[in-house]
């Protein structure tokens, strides 16, 4: 009982690291402006380093208590744990280059973005879920699918309905209604961005309209609509 208590104190310990590991990362965000020389940069290194030494302790612990990979129950038998020791070997990587101005430190840094995943290591509910979501890949890919050729058959019926009515003109659209006066009022005759002249537009249009987000504008331009390369009404 009291190994358990103190396993999970240990995990909150940690746990509570990594949140405050996140919210530094968020706080940079709104120091990128800054030079490397003002004092709210250099204290931000500083924790950054003090973060890196604490997590390298942590994950080296682990490596001491259960070994490396040669075991059964290895501390890189674990795919939780190869993700974490990815993360903490590029801060190692990023803090020993620190100094030289390349590219690929660069890429290290931008590694550290992987910090909070390192919750999901920390926390067995967490492990739980993502594993089911994983284990559900299938079956989404499935839906996926289907839900793909209704798409294809909507997609299908609106290329013969509306192919080619979705045009108009940058210039008093409701009175100039071919391309001929277009042109003569100095006019671009255009064409929506979404419209079913192809089925993969048409599709793009499904799903702007599915999204309900934008599909009041659809719904006007189909309604306004006439003839085939006419403007609308």
């Amino acid at each position: 009982m009291y190994k358990a208590i103190h396993s999970s104190t240990w995990e909150n310990c940690v746990m509570f690291l990594i949140f405050l590991s996140s919210f530094k990362l968020a706080f940079d965000s709104y120091t990128w402006h800054l030079p490397d020389t003002n004092r709210i940069v250099e204290i931000s290194n500083i924790a950054d380093n003090c973060f890196n030494y604490l997590f390298i302790a942590e994950m080296t612990s682990k490596l001491i208590a259960v070994g490396i990979i040669m075991d059964e129950g290895s501390y890189l038998r674990d795919s939780w744990n190869q993700l974490d020791f990815f993360i903490v070997m590029a801060s190692v990587v990023d803090m020993s280059l620190s100094a030289y101005k390349i590219g690929f430190v660069k890429i290290m840094r931008a590694l550290r973005v992987l910090r909070p995943l390192r919750m999901i290591a920390h926390n067995p509910e967490l492990k739980m879920i993502i594993n089911a979501l994983l284990d559900s890949m299938g079956s989404i890919t499935n839906v996926l699918f289907v839900i793909g050729i209704v798409y294809l058959i909507f997609a299908i019926i609106g290329v013969n309905l509306f192919k080619e009515r979705f045009f108009y003109c940058t210039v008093d659209m409701y009175k100039l209604h071919t391309s001929y006066e277009c042109e003569l009022a100095s006019g671009i005759w255009k064409k929506y961005d979404f419209n079913y002249d192809d089925v993969i537009s048409a599709m793009q249009t499904l799903y702007v309209v599915s999204s309900l987000e934008g599909w009041p504008d659809i719904m006007i331009q189909t309604i306004d609509m006439t003839t085939p390369n006419q403007g609308p009404i």
